[in-house]
């Protein structure tokens, strides 16, 4: 039987593939931020450029790779792709921590990204549409947590030697795979594996057509997102005249705000649905952004931080329950696969074009066109028909209300 119908086991299911994802999160953020810079140039003599461009194939084989994990989904079992994907991870892991050699190096880490892929998409698979965008939020939390706690925890059990830190980073891997082992099968896919590709593409297509927006809204603000982020620490260094210390209080702060908030906002956009959570989402983000170029203190910096926390809170389940709505049925796996594919060229885009833009020697035009480019975003929303984000069960209602 599926678990999808049954609520009880869907949320016994969704809240392991939450603790994997954690697991899973937890080991990228500490192996990729913390440990590998450290262990690849100190350890192993390789270069910082070595290390830049095994960070970024790592994340370009994630995004790349999910439409044809999406397509596997749709064919196969799902325990079988899971675990397929932590044995790739696996073999990523002990190259990179067994070779010398800057390609070995890079192929690894494209290994790893691969084999991190399925984790997200089976996750997103398994939300129900009742009460999607708390259980999304929920989800989110388990990522941020995971994240931030592996980059802050391996930085302080470094100080102990690499040995330890590369011991613990093992341990929550294993931790993970010994979670995702005890997620139950969500049924068979066999009445997909019916459907060729070119049938499941068209069935998608017919449903993002009437997202309007959704497409190119999905590449600009991950390219947005994308232009900022390996510009923060430097832009906050010497344009606001942060220490480091403060940079990460900064981000602790905002990150711990958007945590606390992505559920509670999830729950409300369940209740009320509607366009105004994308459209104020995206405008205080902007706005926050926008007036970070010209914080004078580190207590504006904190507000700022907080704001940013409650607007990324606010936008991200709903977006994502936005989504939700315009993926097929008959193609799940598949759509969410291609859907994130999409969102990960807008971040390989990014940071290109953020270089570019600081290359003149101000480092804070990527972050004004950045936020130029999420204010533009709200305005689009704002402008947008309302049926486009209108609650799906409200809808029904007031369907049947009119009959």
């Amino acid at each position: 039987m599926d678990i999808v119908n049954k609520p009880g086991r869907a949320d016994t299911s969704l809240a392991r593939l939450g603790l994997a994802l954690f697991f899973m999160e937890w080991v990228r953020g500490a192996f990729l931020v913390a440990f590998l810079p450290m262990y690849a140039m100190e350890h192993l003599g390789l270069t910082a450029a070595a290390v830049g461009i095994a960070v970024s194939i790592h994340y370009l084989t994630d995004s790349l790779i999910k439409g044809f994990i999406g397509y596997l989904l749709d064919r196969m079992p799902q325990q079988a792709v899971l675990h397929g994907g932590f044995a790739v991870a696996l073999a990523g892991l002990v190259l990179m921590v067994t070779t010398r050699h800057a390609g070995v190096l890079i192929t690894a880490s494209a290994l790893l990204g691969a084999g991190f892929s399925p984790i997200w998409i089976i996750c997103m698979s398994q939300v129900r549409e009742e009460n999607r965008a708390r259980q999304m939020g929920s989800l989110y939390v388990y990522w941020m947590a995971g994240l931030g706690l592996g980059t802050v925890m391996i930085n302080v059990i470094m100080d102990w030697g690499l040995t330890p830190a590369l011991l613990v980073i093992v341990l929550f891997f294993a931790a993970g795979w010994i979670m995702a082992g005890l997620i139950r099968p969500a049924g068979t896919p066999a009445l997909r594996m019916e459907m060729k590709v070119s049938e499941q593409l068209a069935a998608l297509w017919h449903k993002v057509k009437k997202g309007g927006f959704l497409v190119p809204g999905m590449l600009l603000q991950t390219a947005a997102g994308g232009m900022i982020l390996p510009l923060i620490t430097n832009f906050a260094v010497n344009r606001l005249g942060l220490s480091h210390s403060g940079v990460s209080l900064a981000l602790v702060v905002g990150g711990t705000a958007a945590v606390l908030l992505m559920v509670p906002m999830g729950r409300l956009f369940d209740y009320l649905g509607g366009k105004w959570f994308l459209v104020l989402g995206f405008a205080v983000f902007s706005a926050s952004l926008f007036l970070l170029t010209a914080a004078a203190s580190f207590a504006g910096v904190l507000v700022l931080a907080i704001l940013m926390g409650c607007a990324y809170a606010t936008l991200l389940p709903s977006w994502n329950a936005l989504m939700a709505r315009y993926i097929p049925e008959s193609s799940v796996g598949m759509s969410w696969g291609l859907l994130f594919s999409v969102e990960g060229l807008g971040a390989v885009i990014g940071p290109v074009i953020g270089g570019w833009l600081a290359s003149g020697g101000n480092e804070s035009i990527p972050f004004k066109v950045s936020a130029c480019i999420f204010g533009l975003i709200s305005v689009i929303y704002l402008l947008s028909p309302s049926e486009m984000f209108a609650h799906p069960e409200r809808g029904a209602k007031l369907q049947q209300e009119s009959i």
